[in-house]
């Protein structure tokens, strides 16, 4: 019998080569899978990243445009609320002009025969006045027609003082005008 002599050694080097040959084609594209989805995520991140800057700029640039407008605002509310107060100071010349006329009217109706006024002085709807008469009863008199006068009310007698005996006798006192209800307090009018 013949003995037949094989050597596997030449063909289990070649299939060593083989496997390490792949083994390595295995790692240089696992290498380049890993660097390229490396490489793929980088970009996609940057361009998210670059998106949401765009997305802040935007967000800023009409913050600032609100803030502008907010400031425009705040000038045309305080125009506004300087307009309504000449408004209002114009309103009160307005009427307080033809009030002084009435008041002065309803001074000279209500003058009792006797009675002179020396002097008069008004702060707000506060009028204070000096005046002489004859006696106590035609003081007592004047203030019942200042009384009834439409634009004024309440006189409140302060002094009366007598010069001489049987001479004339000073008086002061102090009563409140009415003033017209202004347009804007008038019921179903505008604020």
């Amino acid at each position: 019998m013949t003995t037949i002599e094989i050597n596997l050694l030449p063909w289990r080097e070649e299939m060593r080569a083989r496997r390490g040959k792949r083994f390595t084609l295995a790692l240089a594209l696992s290498a380049l899978v890993g660097l390229g989805g490396g490489y793929g995520m980088t970009w996609h991140y940057d361009q998210r990243l670059s998106a949401q800057q765009e997305r802040n700029r935007f967000v800023a640039a009409e913050a600032q445009k609100l803030d502008a407008a907010i400031r425009e605002i705040s000038e045309l509310e305080q125009i506004r609320q300087t307009m309504e107060s000449q408004v209002r100071v114009f309103t009160a010349l307005q009427t307080g002009r033809a009030q002084t006329v009435h008041v002065f009217n309803d001074l000279v109706d209500s003058l009792v025969d006797g009675v002179h006024y020396t002097g008069l002085d008004r702060q707000g709807d506060t009028l204070r006045m000096t005046g002489v008469a004859e006696n106590n009863r035609q003081v007592s008199d004047q203030l019942r027609a200042l009384d009834a006068a439409a634009s004024l009310s309440r006189p409140v007698l302060s002094e009366v003082e007598v010069e001489q005996e049987g001479a004339l006798r000073r008086f002061s006192l102090s009563l409140t005008q009415h003033l017209p209800s202004a347009p804007d307090d008038a019921p179903g009018g505008e604020p």
